[in-house]
């Protein structure tokens, strides 16, 4: 059952000490080669003030882009140069993807980077949403742009493991289903490793 989480619930487990995540935390026979380069990229978790208390914000990807059509994720996208560090990165991708405005966010801190399959770094970068905003979708990424209950991602129990076939063997990973929508992958294990510490 979902106890409710706010705030400073997440202030409390950002000062507890973490390892960064990896998609191929629940598959240990995977063979990483020794000093691969991986793409800095970032995310944004942002969280606004719901009717039932905090909320996480989450997008659905669009069914025609290349790569992970249709799934769940974080507003975000790779560091360019004009960046200034990963928070500014994932704040400007969030501006375009979901016409997030850059006023109304106030930074809560980074989480430890997670490896995905598809070889970014990603540091996924915490935020109070501190101003309503009508969420405008960008066409060309984004299908879909929704909220789900802080407390709700926040209980470590709402989460189980499955598998399926990935490039001929059998992967396994994190899922949160929650209503319609089948958060998993990276999205679900960065989810999982907050969810972990607020309840530490």
């Amino acid at each position: 059952m979902a106890h409710p989480v706010d705030l400073a619930d997440l202030w409390a487990a950002l000062a507890r000490p973490a390892a960064p995540s990896s998609d191929y935390d629940l598959n240990p026979d995977v063979k990483l080669p020794p000093g691969r380069r991986l793409r800095p990229a970032a995310v944004l978790i942002g969280i606004g003030q719901g009717r039932q208390g905090p909320e996480v914000l989450l997008t659905k990807r669009a069914s025609h882009l290349k790569h992970h059509p249709g799934q769940i994720a974080f507003p975000g996208g790779k560091v360019e140069e004009g960046d200034k560090d990963a928070a500014a990165a994932a704040i400007r991708e969030a501006c375009e993807e979901v016409g997030l405005p850059e006023s109304g966010v106030e930074l809560l801190g980074d989480m430890p980077t997670h490896e995905t399959v598809t070889g970014y770094e990603v540091t996924p970068v915490i935020a109070s949403l501190t101003r309503t905003f009508e969420p405008v979708p960008e066409p060309g990424e984004v299908a879909e742009v929704f909220y789900v209950p802080l407390s709700f991602l926040m209980t470590p129990g709402a989460y189980r493991v499955e598998r399926r076939r990935w490039r001929g063997v059998w992967r396994q990973f994190y899922v949160v289903p929650y209503g319609p929508y089948y958060i998993w992958g990276a999205t679900a294990r960065i989810l999982k490793s907050l969810a972990d510490r607020v309840a530490a």
